[in-house]
């Protein structure tokens, strides 16, 4: 864990060499071409290659006095929900990179969509350098299909470790014609988070995983703050769950605020989406920066073990 006065950033993106080899080694999506990289719906986006080198990713975080990062792999990219042997292939060698990085980083553990292989899964969650499960909006994007990932939920909460819902790949509409290339991470992506976090509130999921801990990426796009018109269109009141976190991803002071007049200071969390964000340096006060920098991370993150001791091992 982080030194305890250094801040715990729980979203953050680097790209591994295997990784990158692999995807450029592709020939359908998502693959790369030199540093271009090619996605089924989204415009061809150049990558900064200097945004996945570990000594300068080591020496942004050491500047902005994060003193541990949470890796995750890219849902965006539609990895996960690629055929089962090209998605394992991928994962694979996702895992076995962030596996030798430097002990500054976490990453969190991705998992084909089709067929998953919970076996594997609980291996790789017992490792200390997994910091939990990322699991793609769109694949827990209503009561249905949080209900059909129930074993990876039961995984994680045996393995006392969290689940991080990331957005993921947009799906290609043609007939929609030409849209900034804002337009995903603006209109689609908030609203996969969105509807991720109805899903779980619909689906009851606290009822049937009690110690599960839950964090959305991105303020789950800000759908707490909608907590009004829920309770207008027939939903219920249920109190703040202290067991679901929002990380701070992509909004600043007035978003925020909002969050917190919601949930209250304890549910956020810091998640910069390095390389395509900051870490937030201060927020509402000194004890309130604390919080959403320090104690907080360190509350969702801290491991807690219901089974008995799982061996590790990656795939090779």
């Amino acid at each position: 864990m982080a030194q305890e006065h250094h801040a715990i950033d729980v979203h953050q993106h680097l790209w591994t060499d295997e990784l990158v080899d692999r995807l450029r080694a592709r020939t359908s999506v998502p693959y790369l071409r030199g540093w271009t990289l090619h996605t089924a719906a989204e415009p061809p986006y150049e990558v900064d290659p200097e945004s996945h080198d570990v000594a300068r990713r080591l020496a942004a975080d050491t500047e902005s006095e994060v003193g541990l990062t949470c890796l995750s792999l890219s849902a965006p990219l539609g990895i996960e929900a690629l055929p089962r042997p090209q998605a394992s292939l991928l994962i694979d060698a996702w895992h076995r990179g962030v596996s030798t990085l430097p002990e500054h980083f976490k990453a969190w553990a991705s998992v084909p969509s089709i067929d998953p292989d919970l076996a594997a899964v609980r291996t790789i969650l017992a490792h200390e350098r997994f910091a939990g499960l990322q699991l793609p909006a769109t694949e827990v994007d209503s009561p249905a299909a949080w209900e059909r990932n129930a074993g990876l939920l039961l995984a994680a909460e045996q393995a006392g470790k969290p689940v991080f819902v990331h957005p993921g790949a947009e799906p290609r509409r043609p007939l929609r014609g030409t849209v900034p290339g804002w337009w995903d991470p603006v209109v689609g992506y908030v609203a996969q988070q969105q509807a991720a976090w109805w899903g779980w509130h619909a689906f009851d999921g606290r009822s049937l995983f009690p110690d599960l801990r839950i964090v959305f990426a991105a303020g789950a796009g800000l759908a707490p703050v909608h907590a009004e018109r829920h309770l207008i269109r027939g939903g219920r009141s249920a109190p703040v769950d202290p067991n679901v976190f929002v990380d701070t991803s992509c909004y600043g002071p007035r978003a925020l605020d909002s969050l917190v007049r919601h949930l209250g200071i304890d549910a956020l969390v810091l998640g910069s989406d390095r390389p395509y964000g900051e870490p937030i340096a201060e927020l509402f006060g000194d004890a309130a920066t604390h919080a959403v920098r320090v104690a907080n991370p360190q509350r969702l993150l801290e491991p807690r073990p219901r089974g008995g001791e799982l061996e590790w091992a990656i795939a090779s």
